[in-house]
């Protein structure tokens, strides 16, 4: 899958958030290595704002429930805005700890994207390593 087409299967995913405080649909999809498995997710809102879930932790968290855990290669984050949609720091924290050498293609509404490793967006990250 080229990079392109993942971002474009990460579009697919904004109609199926469920967003009616932000009004902000994001997708997300999330490319294992060695199975050419990938996992897709979407914003899911709460009127208890921290009980919100954003795409990435969707994608990632259904990745896990199925037995993934370290073969994570890319990730693909769309939202409806003309500036790329940059992961939050919770969503940096909770790719980092399964996946710190991850790519992360980050788009905005035109299609257009930027690439770059998860470790430029979250520099000197904390993970399972750093407890050792």
């Amino acid at each position: 899958m080229t990079d392109q087409e993942l971002v474009e299967l990460a579009f697919t995913m904004l109609e199926r958030s469920y967003v009616p405080y932000s009004h902000f649909p994001v997708g997300a999809a999330l490319e294992c290595a060695d199975s050419d498995r990938v996992f897709t997710g979407c914003n899911v809102e709460n009127a208890a704002y921290g009980s919100s879930i954003c795409a990435e932790r969707t994608a990632l968290v259904k990745a896990v429930s199925e037995g993934h855990r370290d073969d994570f290669t890319r990730i693909a984050v769309v939202g409806n805005s003309t500036e790329p949609c940059w992961p939050c720091g919770a969503c940096r924290q909770m790719l980092y700890e399964f996946a710190p050498g991850l790519t992360v293609l980050v788009a905005q509404r035109d299609h257009s994207f930027v690439k770059l490793p998860l470790s430029e967006l979250l520099a000197h990250g904390f993970g399972p390593k750093s407890l050792g």
